[in-house]
């Protein structure tokens, strides 16, 4: 096992989120979100939320996680540590795919610090025009 995804781009160090992680592994460990959602005991919705940076689970969820997908506690929450292994026979179309999905999981997370700092400025401009 390694702490990143080697040269697909899938678990950039620099960049990758705790959602990312998580959809690495899930991904890695062949679950769909549905299947890994349901024998976590929780909806589609909210493992699609962990995901996508919007929500995290409790610690007695990341425990299961980490179980149930084969990656240390310490990697989901942090990057470092024992993660899924590296894809070893990856075909063209889907070292394409693999990069594909790196970068629209980048861009996600650049979007989601965006719409974070957008909702910041629009409250400063609210409580501007109050004054």
């Amino acid at each position: 096992m390694t702490t990143s995804m080697g040269d697909q781009g899938w678990f950039s160090e620099e960049a990758a989120t705790f959602g990312d992680r998580l959809a690495g592994a899930r991904e890695a460990a062949g679950h769909s979100q549905a299947t890994l959602a349901k024998q976590l005991g929780v909806k589609t919705i909210t493992m699609q939320a962990w995901e996508n940076d919007l929500k995290e689970p409790r610690a007695n969820r990341l425990t299961m996680l980490s179980g149930m997908l084969g990656v240390s506690l310490v990697w989901l929450m942090t990057g470092e540590g024992e993660g899924p292994e590296e894809p070893t026979t990856l075909q063209t179309d889907d070292a394409d795919i693999a990069v594909i999905l790196g970068q629209m999981r980048k861009l996600r997370t650049e979007m989601t610090k965006a719409a974070q700092d957008m909702g910041r400025l629009e409250k400063q401009l609210r409580l501007i025009l109050r004054s």
